[in-house]
């Protein structure tokens, strides 16, 4: 394979992939804005999300300096911007403010929320788990802020207004896809 041939073949395999939108804050209180495909609940109890960063970059290392960050869910009205969030920007340069994103303070970390983002999931420091060339980031859930027009009857978010991003293979985004419901079986069939 060329170089970089089974990254590719990897991620356009493992697909769709929900982004994580992560917002830090340096030790110097710079604000900092990346997506990341590599994103998922790890434990419901105590509540630990994570995500992957492919090679230490600013967010990590903001991650470990301060121990706090936030997990802004991508959306499809934000497509462009969180695209352009994932160029590879100075160290210092604030893409929250480079691009003209609106943020909002946080209600238990120092790093903002963006918002226009219907779900912010604040987060501490749980762990960093180094795996080959990546960096698995495990943060605490201390917050979660859902804007009360993307609830449900059920007060749960509702999938249809939240309109969730993901990444597929290549250059390929993917878009809220069509939704089925189908209940879990008390026991087998």
């Amino acid at each position: 394979m060329p170089p970089n041939g089974f990254y590719s073949l990897l991620t356009a395999s493992v697909v769709p992939r929900p982004i994580a939108w992560v917002s830090t804050v340096s030790a110097d209180g710079v604000a900092n804005l990346a997506p990341y495909s590599f994103f998922s609940v790890s434990s419901s109890n105590p509540p630990v999300v994570q995500f992957t960063s492919v090679g230490r970059k600013d967010s990590l290392k903001n991650i470990e300096a301060t121990g706090e960050f936030v997990i802004n869910l991508a959306t499809e009205s934000l497509i462009e911007k969180v695209n352009l969030s994932s160029a590879t920007y100075d160290h210092g340069v604030s893409e929250l403010e480079e691009l003209g994103i609106a943020s909002e303070p946080s209600e238990k970390v120092a790093a903002p929320r963006v918002a226009e983002s219907p779900i912010a999931i604040e987060a501490t420091l749980h762990r960093v788990v180094e795996v080959g060339n990546s960096f698995v980031v495990m943060g605490l859930v201390v917050a979660l802020a859902v804007r009360p027009e993307f609830l449900a009857e059920d007060g749960l978010p509702s999938f249809e207004a939240i309109a969730p991003l993901s990444r597929l293979g290549r250059a390929e985004w993917g878009l809220p896809p069509q939704v089925r419901v189908l209940e879990r079986p008390a026991r087998p069939s």
